[in-house]
Order: structure tokens, then C-alpha cells, then sequence
């Protein structure tokens, strides 16, 4: 077999990228069409189940050697520039830009949609509330510090339903103006990612002093504004506030995760790979938190979280937090949950949404 030059090969490749700009403009075509179908109709435009669906049927299809994930990423983008034919979404995310949150916003939503930050947890919500955004962003826990629990209680005064979750691989970037370790007089960061690198930072700057700021991204633009001042924050903060990275991934734990939080005002349809979220309270009496579990238990539905809050009205009193697998649509997992209801003050599903692992 002759083997090709280097030009034969490069018109291959124009071949081949003409290609698939057609097959991406027929697929934009038959998208408007699908939206042209939802008009007057009360279906979201946006559906987790489907997103997944896609993704799951494409991976498994690739024999390669193009690379599985970055098939998922492909068609993220894909998805994300069809979606903003049939209607430009717009979603809000805890900020400001260069945070975690913004990664993972990016992550589930694509480079199309208008990501909007926002100041606060709470403002988050009551941009989707009150209709301004279709969706939230907010961070709800990470696999080593535990729960986010200003999240945990929006969700007792929200009525905001999950959409969808988010698994984010958390890697922290050292960042500073010059990149040089010996100009370091102070290291500053939002207060997980300084516990999450404790132990690297004892070992290696023992007597920087550590500054608490309100976010990833308002440190990395501190260590823009002070040559002084080192930032640990991300690898995307580096690029948007023109830092160096004075050392890569120094957190204590490699298997560290952040778990995401899609917010939007209607629970999505069955995926058949699903999670349901309850928060509720119970009555204080012998035996409370056993028959709480019984429900679940006796129907073997897999429970994969709880998680407990005090009450801020009564002291002494709880509001738990509950995962567990399938539907709230499916039988089983609908009469666990009623029959929950007989030993609680309260409770409320917040949603039930395509599972991410």
C-alpha cells in the first residue's frame, strides 16, 4: 500500500471536516424542526434525560480511536449551540466567573448558553424563581468537606425542583503573578480549597499566612492585583485573570469531587436511571430514625445519601436530607415515600432527575 503524503493526507482531513459541517448543519435543521414541534406545547426544551441518553448511546457506539470522553465534550457543545436554535437559555450560576461553579455550568450547559453569575447561593435561586434564568447552577457537596449548607437551606424556603447533577473533578492550581515561589508573602482562597490543601500547604509554605475570601475566582483576581499574593483556584482562573500556575494540583486528596446542583421549576420525565431528593422532619420519639428507613428498606430502594440540618425556628430539631434511587414516578419509590409522610411534620420532594454516576 503506497503511503500518502503529507498534503493527500490534509485533503483528506478538508474532506472529511466538510463533511461534517453538512451532517452538523442537517442535524441543526431537523432541531428546528423539533422546536418548531414543542411550540404551544408545555415540553421544556432542555431534558437531562435525553442529554444522557445521547451521550451514553454515542460512547458506547465509539471503537476509536477517538477518544470516549472527548466524545462527550464534542457533543456537548453540539447540543448546546441546537439548543440555542429552538431558544437561547439562559442559566445562572453562583460566581463570578473562573469559580468551580462557573466549570461546572460550563461543563453541563456549553460555551452557547448566556451563563449569568450571581453573588450568592440564594440569588441563584430567586434568579430562576422569578423567571429571569431557566436554570441554576449551585454546588451542593464535595466528597471530602461534606455538604454545601447554604444550598441544603434554600431548599426549605425554595420551591425550585432539581433538574439535574453534576460531578465536577476538583483540582487546585497555586497561582501568582510571577509563578515564583520565593514571592509568595501570602496565599489566599475560599475556605474549602485551604482545608482541601492543608497538608500541602504545611508542608510547603509553613509560614504563609492563609486568607479567607468569598470565592476561588476572588482570590485568583487578588493574585492579579498583588504580586504578593498567591491564589489557589483553578486552572480556567489562571487563563481568565492572566496568572501563572506556580504549582499544579495540590490538593491533599486526588479523589476529590464536587457534586452540582441543577436548578429549574419543573421536575424532569423518567430517564430510567433516576434519583429522587426529599428533605422532611420527623416527630421526636423512641424509634424515629428506624422506621423512617423502613419504607425504603422493605421496597430494597437504594438510599445513597442523608444528611441532617438543624432547624433554624425550633432548636434541637432536624430537617433531613434524603437520596435515593428511581423515580418519584415509579411505583415503589412513590409509596415509600408516601408512606414516609405518616411519620413526618413535613416533607417535600425536590426532584427527581437522571443519576450522574
Amino acid at each position: 500500500m503506497t503511503k500518502k503524503s503529507l498534503p493527500e493526507l490534509r485533503k483528506q482531513i478538508d474532506s472529511i471536516d466538510d463533511q461534517i459541517l453538512d451532517l452538523l448543519n442537517r442535524r441543526a435543521g431537523v432541531v428546528i424542526e423539533v422546536g418548531k414541534t414543542k411550540t404551544g406545547e408545555s415540553k421544556e426544551f432542555y431534558v437531562p434525560s435525553r442529554e444522557m441518553a445521547i451521550y451514553e448511546r454515542l460512547t458506547s457506539k465509539n471503537t476509536g480511536p477517538f477518544p470516549a470522553e472527548a466524545v462527550r465534550r464534542v457533543f456537548r457543545e453540539i447540543i448546546s449551540a441546537s439548543l440555542s436554535l429552538e431558544q437561547p437559555m439562559k442559566v445562572a450560576f453562583l460566581g463570578p466567573q473562573g469559580t468551580f461553579t462557573h466549570a461546572a455550568a460550563m461543563k453541563q450547559f456549553g460555551f452557547s448558553a448566556q451563563l449569568v453569575p450571581q453573588k450568592s447561593i440564594p440569588a441563584v435561586f430567586d434568579e430562576v424563581q422569578r423567571g429571569r434564568a431557566h436554570y441554576g447552577v449551585v454546588p451542593v457537596e464535595n466528597s471530602t468537606e461534606g455538604a454545601v449548607s447554604h444550598t441544603l437551606d434554600m431548599f426549605m424556603e425554595s420551591e425550585q425542583k432539581i433538574n439535574a447533577e453534576i460531578l465536577l473533578e476538583i483540582s487546585h492550581f497555586l497561582l501568582s503573578r510571577t509563578g515564583r515561589f520565593e514571592d509568595i508573602r501570602k496565599v489566599v482562597s475560599h475556605p474549602q480549597p485551604l482545608a482541601q490543601c492543608r497538608k500541602w500547604l504545611e508542608e510547603n509554605l509553613p509560614d504563609i499566612p492563609l486568607i479567607d475570601v468569598g470565592s476561588t475566582a476572588l482570590a485568583a483576581q487578588t493574585a492579579a492585583e498583588d504580586e504578593s499574593a498567591a491564589a489557589i483556584a483553578s486552572e480556567m482562573a489562571a487563563s481568565l485573570y492572566g496568572l501563572q500556575i506556580v504549582k499544579e494540583r495540590i490538593e491533599d486528596n486526588p479523589n476529590n469531587f464536587t457534586r452540582f446542583l441543577v436548578i429549574g421549576r419543573k421536575t424532569p420525565e423518567r430517564s430510567g436511571r433516576d434519583k429522587t431528593s426529599v428533605m422532611f422532619s420527623v416527630k421526636d420519639e423512641p424509634g424515629i430514625l428506624y422506621r423512617m428507613l423502613e419504607p425504603f428498606s422493605k421496597r430494597g430502594i437504594n438510599l445513597s445519601k442523608i444528611e441532617s440540618r438543624p432547624m433554624k425556628k425550633k432548636a434541637w430539631e432536624y430537617i433531613f436530607f434524603l437520596d435515593m434511587e428511581g423515580h418519584i414516578e415509579e411505583d415503589s419509590v412513590r409509596a415509600a415515600v408516601d408512606e414516609l409522610k405518616g411519620y413526618c411534620q413535613f416533607i417535600k420532594v425536590l426532584g427527581s432527575y437522571p443519576r450522574n454516576r
